[in-house]
């Protein structure tokens, strides 16, 4: 509206009027003419505004700056809204200077009531805080931060890192009582998977011992029970030691199913010093599926093998990406050659870590593609000396052929949240189909990587293929069909003994289950053997190793920060009451800071003054 226009509307004399508002009306006097309607006034903002009429349009007054702006029906009252929150400054509480848009302008989620002070909940909101983020308990010396709390106005007192330190061992013990109330109802047995994790710096070692389970709905769940400070040196005796305890002290030693470990002397020797302290009698088949090995490790340790007959190859060809990628000058240069010989492919090159042989395989399956553009732009450049040959890319194609089958298989394992031997099973007969058919191929490379791959995966695939086997028969869309149809293409006419031992198994597992539920009332259900083998992510992490964070932390402290972290982040993702006051929190999910003016502008509101 324009300030002629604005000049020339009549005033209105509030005090001079009869107004009459009542709670269950939309009739108000304003001199002589009446805003009336059919409907309440459903809205809130009616409590800080007065609905008036002027010339004919609908109105509301502000009651506090008396500030009027156009209301139509039809339009809603957001503009009022956005007045009150935004701009009016004689409100009661107001400061007088325009105000941060408040939630109940945004979209918000959670309860907005206000809630009384408590600084003891405070104080464990603070530690569950650097608990699921992996802050340092230095935190509450950091002055930003300090900065931060007392901006809140209130009369929370930052702890020191001692009392911050206490508020989480209080956490840890909640936490575990929790766990280990869980663990004790369970009617099924439990899987235990273990590994040795690592300081970077001081090299301590830590036991890291997972459970795994699967409850009433039948979903596989996994719980951390120790993160244990083991002094060195790590041997047999110790870890067994160590192991044995942990299990008697959470009382699952007689509910085991199978103990999951990395391919190891050290492991195997613990194993058998294990079983010895062990009940047998409560153990599935007397123990003699108790130890199994995790299968990412393993497959890591074969293709390392593998990759080792083609090493000054894959050197070679590493040179190459290392320097085309050195600066962007290199990187626009060699892309620009790519472009003028037409290779189709958008990949770019990218250096492997040594370490990590699915990282090589990527790297060597981008270079492939580029095999052609090496020795194009080998000529202008001084520096550039080392280029592969041609039969270095001829035996890079054929490893990498190769290796694409272990890549998608640790992909799958890796994907898979949970993946039980059931699924291990095809994936894991058909690589070792596919490393006897190599072991006869015509060329001398594949079949030297064969026979080094193949050495090493025989040990593993006679220790876990009767488990898996039992484990795939239970699943019911494979069966026995599944095992047959591998075993025949695995052991050939020898096929039918190893298919009646894994039938063999699935009976005397049956009537291991019978016998005790007839004979001693053992309440423990099969759910727990179809969870035999479970690679979790502390089983088959091969370079576990500590956050330098909590390396001059005392090792109780990391034990109760490692598995503190573990439980909260598992009832934070799932429906647990530790975490019910998170669905109250407001949380704003919209951060446009228009103006008022220019939302008032787009709304199509006239002001009047």
């Amino acid at each position: 509206m324009e300030p002629e226009e604005r000049d020339s509307l009549p005033s209105i004399n509030l005090q001079d009027s009869s107004m009459e508002i009542g709670d269950n009306s939309r009739d108000i006097e304003v001199g002589s003419e009446i805003v009336s309607g059919k409907r309440k006034l459903t809205s809130d903002v009616w409590a800080h505004f007065n609905r008036i009429k002027v010339d004919g349009c609908q109105y509301g007054e502000c009651k506090y700056c008396r500030i009027k702006l156009r209301a139509p029906s039809k339009n809603g009252t957001s503009s009022l809204g956005k007045h009150y929150n935004l701009s009016c400054k004689k409100k009661p509480g107001g400061s007088g200077v325009r105000q941060r848009p408040s939630m109940a302008n945004k979209k918000v989620v959670g309860s907005q009531e206000h809630k009384t002070f408590n600084e003891e909940e405070t104080r464990r909101e603070l530690a569950m805080m650097v608990v699921l983020h992996d802050y340092p308990l230095s935190i509450v010396d950091h002055v930003g931060f300090r900065s931060f709390v007392a901006s809140f106005k209130s009369s929370f007192q930052v702890m020191s890192r001692n009392t911050l330190k206490n508020d989480i061992m209080k956490i840890y013990s909640n936490e575990r009582v929790k766990c280990y109330n869980l663990l004790e109802k369970l009617k099924c047995r439990i899987a235990i998977t273990t590994n040795m994790w690592t300081s970077s710096n001081n090299k301590k070692g830590f036991m890291a011992i997972t459970g795994h389970y699967i409850d009433d709905s039948w979903v596989l769940q996994s719980c951390i029970l120790r993160f244990i400070y083991v002094p060195a040196p790590h041997t047999a005796k110790a870890l067994s030691g160590q192991l044995n305890r942990a299990l008697i002290d959470w009382k699952i030693n007689r509910k085991l199913s199978t103990i999951t470990v990395d391919n190891c002397s050290t492991n195997d020797v613990m194993l058998a010093r294990l079983v010895e302290k062990l009940p047998r009698r409560d153990m599935l088949l007397n123990g003699k599926v108790l130890h199994m090995r995790c299968c990412a490790p393993i497959l890591n340790l074969i293709v390392k093998d593998g990759l080792g007959v083609i090493t000054d190859a894959i050197e070679r060809i590493r040179d190459c990406v290392v320097y085309w990628t050195a600066s962007p000058t290199r990187v626009e240069k060699f892309e620009d050659c790519a472009r003028q010989l037409e290779i189709g492919s958008t990949k770019k090159l990218s250096i492997d870590c040594k370490t990590r042989w699915n990282s090589t395989y990527l790297m060597l399956e981008t270079a492939i593609i580029y095999k052609d553009v090496f020795p194009r732009v080998k000529d202008p450049e001084k520096y550039y000396h080392r280029l592969p040959t041609d039969e270095d890319w001829v035996n890079a194609t054929e490893i990498c052929e190769r290796l694409k089958f272990f890549y998608r298989a640790t992909e799958m394992f890796s994907g898979t949240m949970y993946p039980t031997s059931n699924v291990y099973f095809p994936n894991i007969s058909y690589i070792k189909v596919k490393l006897d058919e190599w072991v006869k191929s015509p060329n001398w490379i594949v079949q030297d990587m064969a026979k080094k791959m193949l050495e090493k995966y025989d040990k593993y695939w006679e220790t876990c293929h009767v488990m898996m086997g039992v484990a795939a028969v239970l699943d019911p869309r494979y069966k026995m069909i599944l095992v047959e149809f591998s075993f025949r293409k695995i052991y050939g006419e020898q096929s039918q003994t190893k298919i009646d031992e894994i039938r063999h198994n699935c009976y005397e597992l049956l009537s291991d289950y019978q016998s005790r539920a007839t004979t001693r009332g053992d309440s423990l259900s099969t759910r727990g053997s179809l969870g035999s083998m479970i690679r979790d992510g502390v089983s088959s992490v091969t370079d576990a190793s500590v956050d330098d964070s909590l390396e001059e932390l005392h090792p109780s402290t990391v034990e109760a920060l490692m598995c503190s972290r573990s439980w909260l982040w598992k009832e934070a993702n799932g429906t647990c009451p530790t975490f019910g006051n998170l669905s109250t929190c407001p949380t704003i999910l919209d951060e446009e800071e228009d103006t008022v003016e220019e939302e008032e502008e787009e709304c199509g509101v006239e002001r009047l003054s």
